[in-house]
């Protein structure tokens, strides 16, 4: 009997439809696809930007508080959220409070800063934040670039910092980052620094005016380090996506 090595009919048609599959989803090839939905995992906690002993976890809920019972009370996509919580004067460091970045190092590489459209997210927010560290005590969101103003400067984070939620205690109504709070580049490279705070629109301004064509390295939900932060986050949306954090999964929604 002679034995034959290599791919029979029935596996040729599997590898073309993989294949198929791996060209059209975003992401890696190992997403699965559920109609209009992609899930992806190459979501976690990226290490080297976490400090102390954080928590970000995926999580179902929060539900409540006790009493609430109208859109606040219930995560905003799916039964789940990403579940953060940072401390202060937690470590031997100086500043000693924590940080932690949940993000994604792999999708986003390469993209061009300039095509964001649509970015923001959800927040659970609570008192007890807001007495922490005052009422704009919040997450951000965070993109690590490449700005591309300088041939010798290849590295900054881009940085969204969100205003006060309207609702504490429960989910707040999407928040849109690029029609409020506020953005800023770590190492000044525009006009957009810690110290001058820039609106979206003024962002891309400052790129356009540096002739740059910065892109991107990674995206995150980020906290710290500053003030002791408990609450979670959903549907981070970036352009035409939302992502939906559950317990099992971060899972990718397409949205006009």
């Amino acid at each position: 009997m002679k034995a034959r090595f290599g791919m029979g009919r029935g596996t040729v048609l599997v590898a073309a439809l993989l294949a198929v599959s791996a060209a059209i989803l975003p992401g890696s090839a190992a997403a699965d696809t559920d109609g209009n939905q992609a899930h992806t995992d190459h979501w976690g906690v990226i290490a080297r930007n976490t400090i102390g002993s954080p928590v970000a976890e995926l999580r179902n809920g929060p539900f409540g508080p006790f009493g609430v019972t109208d859109a606040a009370a219930r995560p905003p996509y799916g039964r789940g959220s990403l579940g953060i919580e940072v401390a202060t004067n937690s470590t031997t460091l100086r500043p000693p409070s924590e940080k932690v970045d949940f993000g994604n190092e792999v999708d986003f590489f390469g993209q061009q800063v300039l095509r964001v459209r649509h970015v923001g997210f959800h927040v659970f927010q609570t008192n007890e934040n807001v007495g922490y560290g005052g009422p704009t005590n919040m997450p951000n969101i965070r993109f690590e670039i490449d700005p591309d103003v300088t041939s010798t400067d290849d590295y900054s984070s881009l940085v969204w910092v969100p205003n006060a939620s309207p609702v504490t205690n429960g989910w707040s109504p999407f928040l849109d980052a690029t029609k409020t709070g506020y953005w800023y580049l770590t190492g000044n490279e525009t006009s957009c620094t810690r110290a001058a705070r820039c609106t979206f629109t003024q962002l891309k301004a400052s790129f356009r005016r540096a002739h740059a064509r910065p892109t991107i390295y990674t995206v995150a939900v980020s906290k710290g380090r500053n003030f002791m932060w408990i609450g979670a986050i959903d549907g981070l949306r970036l352009n035409n996506r939302v992502y939906d954090f559950e317990r099992y999964g971060v899972r990718a929604i397409r949205v006009k």
